[in-house]
This record gives structure tokens, sequence and C-alpha cells, in this order.
């Protein structure tokens, strides 16, 4: 699963049956409509089956889930299940689901929940893209509006499911889920927007559901267009072929600067950027697998490394100063509750000199060259670093790396791949050194806190897996089973913390900094927009679809913006298929067969 967020494309769900009740705008009244420049195509319309973040963020536009990030805490709050209450031993689960209704017509029920979380249960085929959700579950059971969940052990992250609640009365005439595309419009839904037209690797087309229980959207359609590159989106903002664009690296956003009728939005993001070492990597059943260096076994050897490591140089050169020096682990700061950072002798400052006599202490000899060997003289300390191709900001952190590295006595060799072999060499066969990596956290950390699971690690076919570090330590896996049966939000966040303690002493990997999230919009197109959480939150690629429901249009006069269909010059701009991945944007694939927010 690799991870790292990162842009909107539409997934979405069915088609609608004969005698639909969804109603189309009216043709030839004017559309309020927003245009959103994305550099991630779509997977699969199919929620049983997509993988990639940006159609997370589609999903929460189309569907309900049982309950939705508060827009102001990001703490769990109503969605489709209205209220909830749980058994004192804490596996019994009973949501009371809302009176509302599908964007056909339909009432929802809690049959739809039971019967989406039932199929992904009992058929593999539905556990492509989010499988581990319901890992957990031991029976789903619906009665009327009430729907009864009975786990195996308590789940301190129940309320953060991230499987989108489908149409029972449409999906249950699919015959085969593994196969089925979903190509069929419009969809149908439960959330704030609906499908209606989506061309792969171009675009798609999503129009306000007036059936959506809290009320219609205040624009008539959103469209989610898709660019080969950041820099060809940049260009569309500026043209005004497009009104929105996130997830942007700082050279990128800093190209706006200058522009009167663009916003440049800047906050806190959801990001962790970070190391990957290959320590041994292993599989499931422990048997070693990859050809990582011996020498990155050594936890000594990882620490040398974290001291060499100029952070806060990374953050002022790399990223423009548009990120925060990560002196902690993989949640980033956003999320206060389970922020931890390293104070007083643990904490891991830059400095060559302690990194050197680590290195000299535990045996590492310098030769002639300069380089050091392993303690028996067996091998050259010569590491690979395996960044992705055509991204010119992981260029420029490898050349950092390489340098400060040097100094200890370590060679450092760039190794560039297209993201899927990238994915597969990093999550799979382990045929790396050092990789970049990064990932787009949650409101609820336990996600990511589960990809350096045992568990995660692949089988011996190389199948399954969704491994951010073929981590498998037995005190990390202790703090895993105790915060997930702590139900008392303080203390789970304590041993939370503990857990990111042991990924930042242990280092298998080793986080560099928080980039900021970086978003341009067009003032001339867009009155108002309320990001997530309230208080200089996210935009575009935030947890949940509340900015993109909030969303106020502007047009000529000042009150709508107008438009037809797609122009020609956003069919000129839009993406032919190449899918650009940086280290602070885009990931093709979530890595991780976990919640489909990722989110990314």
């Amino acid at each position: 699963m690799r991870k790292l967020l990162a842009g909107l494309a539409a997934l979405c769900l069915l088609g609608v049956v004969p005698g639909t009740a969804y109603a189309r705008p009216q043709e030839d009244a004017p559309k309020k409509v927003i245009k959103i420049g994305v550099t991630q195509s779509v997977d699969s319309m199919n929620p049983f089956l997509a993988v990639r973040l940006v159609t997370g963020s589609i999903q929460r536009m189309i569907y309900g889930f049982l309950t939705v990030p508060d827009s102001k805490t990001l703490q769990p709050s109503p969605d489709l299940a209205e209220s909830w209450t749980t058994s004192p031993d804490g596996l019994t689960w009973t949501f009371k689901i809302r009176q509302a209704k599908w964007s056909d017509g339909q009432p929802i029920t809690a049959d739809d929940a039971a019967w989406t979380f039932n199929k992904m249960i009992t058929d593999d085929g539905a556990k492509t893209g989010n499988g581990p959700a319901v890992a957990n579950f031991q029976s789903v059971t619906a009665n009327g509006q009430e729907l009864t969940i009975k786990l195996k052990t308590p789940q301190a992250s129940m309320l953060d499911n991230p499987v989108p609640i489908m149409p029972k009365h449409v999906w249950e005439k699919v015959k085969n889920i593994s196969e089925y595309d979903a190509e069929v419009y419009p969809t149908v839904g439960s959330g704030p927007y609906v499908a209606v037209e989506h061309k792969k690797d171009q675009f798609v087309r999503l129009e306000a559901n007036p059936q959506y229980w809290r009320g219609r959207p205040k624009i008539d359609e959103l469209q989610v267009i898709f660019y080969d590159n950041p820099a060809a989106s940049i260009v569309g903002l500026k043209k005004g072929d497009i009104d929105l664009i996130g997830r942007l690296n700082p050279p990128d956003f800093e190209s706006l600067k200058g522009d009167d009728s663009i916003v440049q939005w800047n906050t806190q993001g959801r990001r962790a950027a970070y190391l990957q070492i290959n320590h041994g990597a292993t599989t499931s059943d422990d048997k070693p697998i990859g050809d990582g260096h011996p020498a990155l076994k050594d936890p000594k050897v990882r620490t040398a490394l974290h001291y060499a490591i100029d952070k806060q140089k990374l953050v002022d050169e790399v990223q423009g100063g548009l990120a925060k020096p990560a002196d902690g682990s993989i949640i980033p700061p956003l999320y206060k509750d389970f922020f931890w950072e390293a104070s007083g002798a643990e904490k891991v400052t830059f400095d060559l000199a302690k990194a050197n006599k680590i290195l000299d202490d535990a045996g590492y000899k310098k030769g002639p060259d300069g380089v050091r060997t392993m303690p028996d003289g067996s091998r050259k300390l010569q590491f690979r670093f395996s960044i992705h191709t055509d991204t010119p900001i992981e260029d420029k952190l490898a050349e950092y790396l390489t340098g400060w590295f040097k100094e200890i006595g370590i060679t450092l060799t760039t190794k560039r791949l297209d993201s899927s072999k990238f994915t597969e060499e990093t999550g799979t066969t382990a045929l790396f050194d050092i990789a970049i990596s990064g990932w787009s956290v949650n409101p609820d950390p336990e996600e990511v806190l589960g990809t350096h699971l045992c568990s995660r690690r692949p089988t011996a076919n190389g199948q399954g897996g969704g491994t951010e570090s073929f981590y498998c330590d037995p005190k990390y896996e202790s703090l895993y089973l105790q915060q997930q049966k702590e139900l008392d939000r303080t203390k789970r966040a304590d041993i939370i913390k503990k857990m990111e303690e042991r990924l930042y002493v242990d280092a298998p990997v080793i986080a560099l900094y928080y980039p900021n999230d970086l978003e341009g919009y067009r003032k001339d197109r867009i009155a108002s927009i309320t990001p997530i959480p309230e208080d200089k939150g996210l935009l575009y690629g935030g947890s949940g679809y509340w900015p993109f429901y909030t969303l106020e249009a502007v047009s000529k006069d000042g009150a709508t913006a107008e438009s037809g269909g797609m122009g020609g010059g956003v069919i000129a701009g839009i993406a032919a298929a190449v899918v650009v991945v940086l280290i602070g944007g885009f990931f093709v694939l979530r890595r991780r067969q976990g919640a489909a927010d990722e989110r990314e």
C-alpha cells in the first residue's frame, strides 16, 4: 500500500434502474459549475475495487458512511448513522440509520449497510478496496433502521469505519463484483453528489443530489479534470480552465504568486514524509525476502543515518520552507490528540560527528576511499535510494542525503522507478535499501499504524500485505492491540504515542518533515469554500466532503458561475493517462488494502 492522498476524482456508484426518481437539472437553465484539477485518475468506478487515494475522496461525495469527520473537530459525527450505542464489553455496536433516500428515491435502511458489510465479509472480490475494515467483524445484522455489528475483539476505531454504504437494491444484481466496472450513469448514492459521466483519464462529472439528507449542494455541477502533470494543471488554473487545484508541491505553489485572480491556500497538512529502511524484510511467515543491505539490519546504522539528516535544511531547501521538520513520527501535528514529538536525550538532531562515532563504535571502519565496510569487512556500506521517475523534488532530496551520508562514510546511489515498480519493490518484493515514502493520515490514525504490523507483510507468494515498512516488532504489536481495545480516547492516545516513539527509536522508517497543504483557487469563480477542519483546514484532499458541499460559485454578475459542458481549453489540458507521483503530492496506489480514504 503505499501511500501517500491525493487527488479528487470521481468514483462512484452504480447505475440507476428504470423509473429512477433522480431529477436531472433543466438543460436550458444556467448551471453553477466548478471545475477541480487533479493529477491522478480514477482506477475503478466500483468502490469495492478502487484503491487509489483520489477515489476515496470522491466516494465521500457520492456515498454516505456510518459516520463522517466533524467539520470542526474531525472526530466522528453522524452521517447515515444518526446515533449509536455500545455494549459494556465493547463487542456489540448498534447504529440507528437515519430516515433518508437514495438518489433514485428509494429509502435507505439498515439492510443496505448490512448487505454492504456482509458482501465484503463473504466475497473475496469485494475486499480489494477496504477488506481490513471488516476483518474484526463477527456478524452484521439489520432490523428496520437498526444495524447491529458484533466484533471479535473491541475496536476503538469503530466509529471511523471507511466503508461507503451501498444501495442493496442496485448492487445485489451484480453477479461478479471483482469484474464489474460500474460504468452506468447516473449512479445511485446517498451523498451530496451523483456521478453522471466519466471519461477514463479525462474527467468525471458530478451533479448535485436533490435527495441528499442535509439538503442540495449550492452548486449544480462539479467537474473533476485530470492532468498528466502538476505543471499543466497550474497553467489550466491560470488560464481559467479549472477553478481549483490542490496537493501542490512548493515550486508549483510559488508559481501562483502575483496572480490577483488566484488565492494561495497554505495550511497544515495531513501528510508525513519519511524514509523507509529495508531493515531485513521478511514475509508474513517470517521468511527473508528481497535484497536489502545487511548493514541496515543493525539499529545502530539506522540511528546513524537519522543523525546524518538535517531536516531543517530539507524543509528550507527542498520544501521551500513550506513544511515542518519531523522530530516525531508518522502522525502529523494536524492531529493534536495523537501527535508525538521527541524531546531531551531521545531527540535526534543533525550531528555528523555523532553519526560517525556511532558507526566507529559499532565496528564499521572506513577504507582508504572513505567508504565504510561491514565489521567483518565483507561488504561496503553502499546503499540504493529508491525514488520516483521524473520527480525533481525527490531528486533534490537525494542530492542532500547523498552528500550527508558521504560525510559519514556511506555511499548513496539514486534508483529511479515508475510508480508501479516502486510500489512493487518497496511493498512486496523488498528489492531496495532505502526509499522515499509518505502517508496521508486520517483523523483516526489506526490505519497508518496498522501498516507497520507483522500481518501487513506480504505472503510467501507476494500476495496481500499492505506493509509500509516490512516491520514486525513484538513491542509495537502489543501496543497496537492495547490501543485497539482502549475506548477511552485520552488513554488510547497515550498508547499510540508510545507506538510512534517505538518507530522513532527503532527507525524502520525515519520521518523527514510534515508538508504543508498547498492549494490554489480562482476567486473570480469561487465565492466561498469551507475548509476541513474549519479552522485553517484543507480544501482539496481533506477528510470528508465538507469543502465541496459548502462550495459557492461566482458568475460574471457576481451570482453564479455559468458553464455548459467541457470547454475546448479544458479538453486540451486533460491528462492522457500519465500520473506524476510527487513526494508532496500524489501516490498512485494506497500502499495498503485498507480504508478508502488514505487516504491520501
